[in-house]
């Protein structure tokens, strides 16, 4: 008798579940995430799979591409959505591909994305180099000269990036073209040989952003120091931009946001999700910490799963309030 009251016990529940997965309302539909191949941003594409996930969606591996294949790529149907949608900084990658006709882009994901350009700040104290523009003198720019050309070598921006626009941009509106090289290409292989220079004790001088590892390894007043601008210039859709900030200190970018950004056909046919996309927020800290993890060698697949699932472990509350609110979008 017993058996047979467990046994009917386990069938219901079994039913109950099924009923319960076939009222999710993302039962049956496949989403594909992309991102660029910085594997640091694999962190918040996955949190937000996981939210959908939660409402019943199939969720692929995220597949890497170039930003822009990855915009064309989401405006087209053939990716759903990218997770970490830079603006301003990709505003023009953004509009090219069809803007706010194609895409869906609601909410602010993670706030608070500085960029600029750094040096050691033994150099910086020695010789009083606190903007950019200093490096018009041939004699400062020298200083950063790593391969005996005579011009200041500039660890730069991946090409595809955004990033790369920008600086070349700047290089010629602030007249360094004669004095500053900007070295582009594999930004972590160009990035590790400038922290072995700055460790022998040399000079450096590069570009980088926030949210990344980079500046736990170089910490900015301790080790390298930011420069400023002598002007806001940035190109194309990001032109009339005033870069100062309300302290009166110019550091060339604006800081940035970064968006959930979907197709906008599938997310007008998708509420719950559009819901989950408009409501996620992800500290910048918490991103800063978890890409530090990772370049301190937690960087496998099953290292960032159980970074992410730590993460909703910690924020529980809030991340089942996401997959309630996006629940009732859906009804």
């Amino acid at each position: 008798m017993r058996k047979t009251a467990l046994l009917a016990a386990a069938l219901t529940a079994l039913v109950a579940s099924q009923a319960s997965a076939a009222d999710l309302p993302g039962k049956g539909i496949t989403i594909k995430p992309l991102q660029s191949n910085i594997s640091e941003e694999t962190f918040q594409t996955l949190l937000v799979g996981r939210g959908l996930e939660k409402l019943g969606y199939t969720v692929e591996q995220p597949n890497e591409v170039d930003y822009n294949v990855a915009y064309t790529s989401i405006a087209s149907g053939d990716g759903t959505f990218i997770a970490t949608n830079w603006q301003p900084l990709h505003d023009d990658m953004y509009k090219a591909a069809g803007g706010d006709a194609k895409f869906y882009r609601q909410g602010t994901y993670v706030e608070g994305a500085a960029q600029g350009y750094l040096i050691d700040k033994k150099t910086a104290d020695k010789y009083h180099i606190t903007r950019i523009d200093q490096l018009k003198d041939p004699k400062i720019a020298k200083l950063f000269d790593s391969n005996g050309d005579g011009k200041a070598d500039l660890t730069g921006c991946t090409p595809g990036w955004g990033c790369e626009a920008v600086i070349n941009h700047q290089i010629k509106a602030f007249d360094l073209s004669n004095t500053v090289e900007h070295n582009q290409g594999n930004y972590a292989a160009l990035i590790a040989d400038t922290i072995t220079r700055f460790k022998q004790g040399k000079p450096i001088l590069y570009y980088t952003w926030t949210p990344y590892w980079v500046s736990d390894v170089l910490v900015p007043g301790r080790d390298v120091v930011w420069l400023q601008v002598p002007f806001s210039s940035m190109p194309g859709e990001q032109k009339n931009i005033d870069t100062k900030l309300p302290n009166g200190a110019n550091y060339g970018f604006p800081v940035n946001v970064m968006h959930i950004v979907a197709n906008k056909a599938w997310a007008e046919k998708n509420p719950a999700a559009a819901k989950l996309f408009a409501e996620m927020k992800l500290p910048i800290a918490d991103i800063n910490a978890q890409n530090s993890r990772m370049h301190d060698g937690q960087s496998s697949e099953a290292d960032i799963n159980a970074h992410v699932d730590g993460w909703i472990k910690a924020h529980q509350a809030q991340f089942d309030g996401w997959v309630k609110d996006a629940m009732a979008a859906a009804k």
